[in-house]
C-alpha cells in the first residue's frame, strides 16, 4: 500500500468525506496539516483571527449547508478558545468536526510544561461533544476520520473532536482516501407508529410543536402534510423556525420565553405532537402540559423522549421519516378536528398584539428585516434585544435560514457564525444581528471577511451596554449598576479601518439602511444606536 504522511492521509480522508472548506488558525503542532492542505486546492482554507471564530464559522457552515463543518486549531489555548463555540454547536445539535493538534506522544501525560500542553485535553471536550478521540498511530487516521463522520452523520448531529499529535502527522500513513459509508437511519418501531397514529386519529384537538430536529431532517413537507391531515396548528421553538413556512395556513409561528400563540392553544389540546424538540419550553409558563393531556414525541435521541413530560407514545427516529410513516397511516383515517380557523386567527392576533405593545422600536426593525431580505435569506439571531424579539416576530419560510445559539445563548456567536453560513451559501443574503458587547468578542473577523470576500451584513445594535444585564440591574436590583456599561469605538470608522463598509442608521431609518447594505456586495457593518430595553424573558406579566 502506498504511504504518505499522516497529515496528507488526514486531508485525503477529509476530501473523501466531502469536505471542501476548513476554518482554522495555524500553529506549530498543526503546521503539517496546513502544509498538506496547500497541495489540495479543492479545499478552501479560511484563516481566522481567533479559534473561537473558527468553530463558530464551522457551525454556521454546517447549519446553512446541512453538511459537517470543519475547524482546525492548535492544542491547549487554541482548543480551549474553540470550546465555547463547540458548546454552542452541541446545544444546537450542529455537526461540527473540531480537529485539534496535540503535544508529542512522548510528552503526553508527563506534565513537562511543553508548549500548549493541557493534561488530558480529551476530558475537556467530553461534555461538549458526541465523540472525541486521540489518534496515536498514523495508520489509524483514515478509520478515525471515518468514525468521526459516522458520528456526525448519524443519530443526533452533534460535534466531535479529533486530536492528532505532531509526530503522528509526520509519520508514514496509508493514503487515507477511504470514502464515506452509507448510513442507514434507525428503524422506526411499527408498533409505535401504529399507536401514535391511533392516538392522533382519535384526538379532537392536536397541537404540533416542532423544534430544531424538524429543521435538521428537512421534514417540512411531511410536517405540513401531517398537520393538514390532523387539522392541527403548528408552533415552533426559535430553533424550529423554518420547519414549516410561517405563511402556511396552519403555522402560528414561534413561541419564546412566555410569549407566543401556544399559551392560548396548548391548554385546549388533548394531544400534543412534539417533533424534534427537547420539549423543555412547553413545561414552563402558560402553556405547560397537564394530565390528562397526552404527548406523542418524535426524536432521534432516545434520551429526550419523555424527559420533560411523560410521552404516551415515543417514536425514536429521524423526524422526516417518522412523520412520513405517520402520514401514511393517517391518510386513510376518518377524523375531524374541532379546532376552528377563528381560534387560530385569535391566537395569532393575541400573540402579535402582545409583542406589538412591548416593542416600541424593535418590531419595526424586525418587520423591515423581513421586508428587505429575500425569502431564502439567512438570518443569524444573536444575543441582543432585537434578536430576542425576532424569535417571535420574524417570519421564516425555509429551513436552515434562521440560526440561533439555542440554550447556550452565547455572546459573540452571531457575526462569525454568519460568516460560516455565507461561505456555505454564497448565493444567499446573510445578515447577523448582534449587540455592541457581543460584536466586540470577534471584531477581528472583519479582517477575515474582507480578506476572503465574505460579503455579509452585520447589524450592530449599540446601546453602550450589556443591555439585558443592565436592564436587570435597573429593575430587579434597584438601579445598582456595575459592570454593565460599555465604552465603544466609532463602529463606522472601525469597519472602514478593516476595509469593510461602515454605515449608521437610526431605528426609523433602518429599512433603507439595510437595503443599501445588502446591495453593497462587500462586508458591511450597519450600526443602529438604540436605547436599552427589556428583553422578553425579563418582562413581568
Amino acid at each position: 500500500m502506498a504511504q504518505v504522511s499522516g497529515a496528507e492521509s488526514l486531508v485525503r480522508s477529509l476530501v473523501a468525506h466531502g469536505v471542501d472548506t476548513v476554518f482554522g488558525l495555524p500553529g506549530v503542532q498543526i503546521m503539517p496539516i496546513f502544509d498538506a492542505l496547500h497541495g489540495h486546492p479543492e479545499v478552501r482554507v479560511v484563516n481566522v483571527r481567533h479559534e473561537q471564530a473558527a468553530a463558530y464559522m464551522a457551525d454556521g457552515y454546517a447549519r446553512a449547508s446541512g453538511r459537517p463543518g470543519v475547524a482546525l486549531v492548535v492544542p491547549g489555548p487554541g482548543a480551549l478558545n474553540a470550546a465555547g463555540a463547540l458548546g454552542t454547536a452541541y446545544s444546537a445539535s450542529s455537526p461540527v468536526l473540531l480537529i485539534s493538534g496535540q503535544i508529542g506522544t512522548g510528552d503526553l501525560g508527563r506534565r513537562r510544561g511543553v508548549l500548549h500542553e493541557v493534561d488530558d485535553q480529551l476530558e475537556v471536550f467530553r461534555p461538549l461533544t458526541k465523540w472525541s478521540h486521540r489518534v496515536m498511530e498514523a495508520d489509524g487516521i483514515p478509520s478515525a476520520v471515518r468514525r468521526a463522520f459516522q458520528e456526525l452523520c448519524t443519530g443526533r448531529p452533534r460535534p466531535v473532536e479529533l486530536e492528532l499529535p505532531p509526530d503522528v502527522l509526520t509519520a508514514p500513513a496509508p493514503e487515507g482516501d477511504e470514502g464515506p459509508d452509507t448510513y442507514a437511519p434507525p428503524a422506526l418501531s411499527p408498533e409505535a407508529v401504529a399507536d401514535a397514529a391511533q392516538l392522533l386519529s382519535n384526538a379532537r384537538r392536536v397541537l404540533i410543536w416542532a423544534g430544531g430536529g424538524a429543521v435538521r431532517s428537512h421534514a417540512g413537507e411531511e410536517l405540513a402534510a401531517v398537520a393538514e391531515l390532523l387539522g392541527a396548528p403548528v408552533v415552533t421553538t426559535p430553533e424550529g423556525k423554518g420547519a414549516i413556512p410561517e405563511d402556511h395556513p396552519l403555522s402560528l409561528g414561534a413561541c419564546y420565553s412566555t410569549f407566543g400563540p401556544a399559551q392560548w392553544l396548548a391548554p385546549q389540546a388533548d394531544v400534543v405532537l412534539a417533533v424534534g424538540t427537547r420539549f423543555t419550553l412547553p413545561m414552563t409558563g402558560p402553556w405547560s402540559l397537564r394530565p390528562p393531556q397526552a404527548l406523542v414525541q418524535i426524536d432521534i435521541d432516545p434520551e429526550e423522549v419523555g424527559q420533560s413530560y411523560p410521552a404516551q407514545v415515543g417514536l425514536v427516529g429521524d423526524a422526516r421519516l417518522a412523520l412520513g410513516a405517520l402520514r401514511e397511516r393517517l391518510e386513510g383515517a376518518q377524523r375531524a378536528s374541532s379546532w376552528t380557523q377563528e381560534e387560530f386567527h385569535a391566537a395569532r392576533l393575541q400573540a402579535e398584539q402582545e409583542v406589538h405593545e412591548l416593542t416600541s422600536f424593535q418590531l419595526p426593525i424586525v418587520n423591515a428585516l423581513r421586508q428587505e431580505m429575500d425569502r431564502d435569506a439567512v438570518l443569524v439571531s444573536g444575543v441582543t434585544n432585537v434578536a430576542y424579539w425576532a424569535n417571535l416576530a420574524y417570519p421564516v419560510y425555509e429551513p436552515d435560514t434562521y440560526l440561533t445559539s439555542s440554550y447556550f445563548a452565547t455572546l459573540g456567536f452571531a457575526f462569525p457564525t454568519a460568516l460560516g453560513a455565507k461561505v456555505a451559501r454564497p448565493e444567499r443574503q446573510v445578515v447577523a444581528l448582534t449587540g455592541d458587547g457581543g460584536f466586540l468578542y470577534d471584531v477581528g473577523e472583519l479582517a477575515t471577511a474582507v480578506q476572503h470576500g465574505i460579503n455579509i451584513v452585520v447589524v450592530v445594535f449599540n446601546d453602550n451596554a450589556f443591555g439585558a444585564s443592565l436592564n436587570d440591574q435597573q429593575t430587579r436590583y434597584q438601579g445598582r449598576v456595575i459592570g454593565t456599561q460599555l465604552h465603544n469605538p466609532d463602529f463606522v470608522k472601525l469597519a472602514e479601518s478593516f476595509g469593510a463598509v461602515g454605515m449608521r442608521a437610526q431605528p426609523e431609518e433602518f429599512g433603507p439602511g439595510l437595503r443599501q447594505a445588502l446591495s453593497a456586495q462587500r462586508p458591511v457593518l450597519l450600526e443602529v444606536p438604540i436605547p436599552t430595553q427589556t428583553p422578553p424573558f425579563q418582562v413581568v406579566r
